[in-house]
């Protein structure tokens, strides 16, 4: 189970609200949200409310300006909880939207699709098992997006300004 805590300000200052669970809109609870602890487990931050747009992970910690130190220049809108996932992890990665083009299967992280599949992109995936993260860029670096188990068939449907994915990364148990 995860928690984590949102304030209205930087500095962990003014109203708060304690989320246990996937929040879809932040402004039902506060004004605005410009800091957070997350007190246990992981979770996926994002700059526009439905879970949509840039997202930040995040681990077990203090996170006193949302706005500078990840990114989220008008703060955080919504939340989701990642679940700990024990089992096996697989993903089927797409070099093209709507599942199609040259297809490769991950069950580890891949820090470079170019290198290790000749694949020049990621623009669609399906989660067979596990939660993963996707990278706009090789080594695990840029914006990121949160995948669960089903089908992702055009990442710009979630509200990504980036479409393109390098590299990929499971969310193992030790959040």
């Amino acid at each position: 189970m995860g928690k984590i805590i949102l304030f209205e300000e930087k500095n962990f200052q003014g109203r708060s609200y304690e989320c246990m669970s996937d929040c879809a809109d932040m402004s039902s609870y506060l004004s605005r949200c410009q800091s957070c602890r997350v007190e246990s487990g992981c979770f996926m931050i994002y700059e526009r409310t439905n879970f949509m747009g840039n997202q930040h992970f995040l681990r077990r910690g203090e996170y006193s300006d949302c706005t500078s130190l990840i990114g989220l220049s008008s703060g955080i809108k919504s939340c989701r909880m990642i679940p700990v996932h024990r089992g096996q992890f697989k993903i089927k990665i797409f070099e093209r939207e709507n599942l199609s083009g040259q297809m490769n299967e991950l069950v580890d992280d891949c820090e470079n699709i170019m290198e290790r599949f000749g694949m020049t992109e990621c623009l669609s995936c399906q989660v067979m098992e596990g939660h993963w993260l996707l990278f706009e860029l090789p080594n695990l670096r840029g914006k990121i997006l949160y995948v669960k188990p089903g089908e992702n068939r055009s990442f710009r449907e979630m509200g990504m300004s980036t479409t393109r994915f390098m590299s990929m990364r499971r969310i193992t148990d030790s959040c």
